[in-house]
């Protein structure tokens, strides 16, 4: 019965639930105290992760919805990126960024300017 079930397994496929076709990854947002999950292809979520990336900037963390920080563990934040990840290439390109904080919103354009 084991092999039966693992054969019988079915692959999931996402869709983009803005223009349909193929999603690459579901994204998890809450908005006035209602979680929101949205499956996007790699276009969509660069919109959005830029939409919200001015108003995060400006905001204040306030938890991380029961599990540890996503950045503690050098997997992509809010803003999309490695804030670990980030912090190597300022260093490495001459960006002076502090060791801990807000990366400045001006960094991270020019960290994804930079291929990454």
């Amino acid at each position: 019965m084991g092999e039966r079930s693992v054969a019988q397994r079915q692959l999931v496929v996402l869709e983009d639930d803005i223009q349909g076709g193929e999603a690459t990854e579901t994204l998890r947002f809450a908005f006035d105290g209602t979680e929101y999950e949205i499956d996007l292809n790699d276009k969509n979520a660069a919109k959005l992760r830029q939409a919200f990336t001015f108003y995060v900037d400006h905001a204040r963390k306030v938890g991380s919805s029961g599990r540890r920080a996503a950045s503690s563990r050098g997997r992509t934040t809010s803003t999309g990126v490695d804030n670990r990840a980030v912090r190597a290439w300022a260093a490495s390109n001459g960006v002076e960024l502090s060791t801990r904080g807000r990366i400045p919103a001006a960094v991270i354009e020019r960290y994804r300017a930079a291929g990454n």
